[in-house]
């Protein structure tokens, strides 16, 4: 199956393309929304680079749908593949977006806000959202992001051989508040679903007899699958959640934006602890446990440009939006690649003590 079609004019990079030493990463995508568009930028880039190759991909709800597209679209045309597989999935997401009432009002788009604070149908969503659970308010579950997905991959690309990249997608089961890992053999459109349910906006999806919410909670994204699945040591880690914010929420969206993004950043830094403390322990132990695996951590952001962003920007899919975002992708990971090419399976580019710890 087939669901190629014609990709975005000026995908590709407007500087050539250096010539480097094959190397091979890992990538962990996080979710947040239509701000994965700028996940989607950073993987534009990277596959622009004929020298780098992905063993795995570990990812959480909008970096699960970046990762499942990308990987489907590697399977079945390569990197090319991969870029249009991308580029088609946000135009679809647009599109989807462009019929529903969540729309940016004149307002919205001259303050540059890339909001929808202006919005009177976001308004009544946000408060409906709070009053209101989602098995009462959308009743018979609608999502439109499932048919977009069932249009923009192909399952069973994915699960055969030739896909080239081992997928990580994570959820949390609501009942016993464990991360879930769904591998390339049991991936299906649930399970990318179970790892973007937002538990206010969606009814929980239920796999095999249990229900999932969005996989953040638990892990955005898990680090683990990657250090026990792949060989290789580096891992790239493509925030869209800023870590840090130096001003005090004070509005009620404010501040529930920073929860959740005190919450599913949580996990990561849990992980983190132990992947710096496993490295001291491997440069200062005169005799280093065998078990013992050395992770070199980079990460690709723009948490300046993130932190000015409104939690209603992450339901913004106006096209306007998702490109400027994506170019942020772009230059992000051009920027990395021009700095950090050389030091991929020598060292960290990130200081994981001072950035997580």
């Amino acid at each position: 199956m087939n669901k190629h079609v014609a990709t975005e004019p000026g995908m590709q990079s407007d500087s050539s393309v250096t010539k480097r030493e094959p190397r091979t990463i890992n990538l962990a995508l996080q979710g947040g929304g239509a701000h994965g568009a700028f996940t989607w930028g950073v993987l534009d880039r990277l596959l622009d680079e004929p020298s780098l190759s992905f063993e795995g991909i570990v990812a959480t709800s909008a970096g699960a749908m970046n990762a499942a597209v990308a990987a489907y679209g590697l399977a079945e045309g390569g990197r090319s593949g991969a870029q249009t597989a991308l580029a088609n999935f946000w135009r679809r997401v647009s599109h989807a977006a462009a019929s529903g009432p969540l729309q940016p009002t004149l307002l919205d788009r001259l303050t540059g806000s890339k909001s929808l604070e202006f919005s009177p149908a976001f308004i009544m969503f946000d408060l409906v959202t709070r009053l209101m659970s989602p098995y009462q308010f959308n009743p018979f579950n609608f999502n439109p992001l499932r048919q977009v997905l069932e249009q923009s991959i192909d399952l069973e690309a994915i699960r055969m051989a030739r896909c080239p990249v081992k997928l990580s997608i994570c959820a949390t089961n609501v009942r016993t508040g464990k991360v879930k890992v769904f591998g390339n053999d049991e991936l299906s459109i649930d399970a990318i679903m179970a790892s973007a349910c937002l538990p206010f906006l969606f009814q929980a999806v239920e796999i095999g007899g249990e229900a999932y919410w969005d996989g953040g909670y638990m892990g955005n994204p898990a680090i683990f699958p990657l250090i026990y699945g792949c060989d290789t040591p580096d891992v790239i880690v493509v925030h869209i959640n800023p870590i840090e914010r130096t001003e005090l929420p004070r509005t009620a969206g404010e501040i529930l934006n920073r929860i959740n993004e005190i919450s599913f950043n949580s996990s990561l830094l849990r992980e983190m602890r132990a992947v710096a403390f496993v490295t001291q322990l491997i440069d200062t132990a005169a005799t280093p446990p065998s078990n013992l695996k050395r992770i070199f951590v980079h990460g690709i952001s723009d948490d300046e440009a993130m932190k000015n962003l409104s939690v209603a920007s992450k339901l913004n899919a106006d096209w306007g939006a998702l490109m400027d975002l994506r170019d942020r992708g772009r230059r992000c990971a051009d920027l990395w690649l021009e700095t950090n090419y050389q030091d991929i399976g020598k060292r960290s580019t990130v200081d994981v003590r001072e950035r997580y710890l």
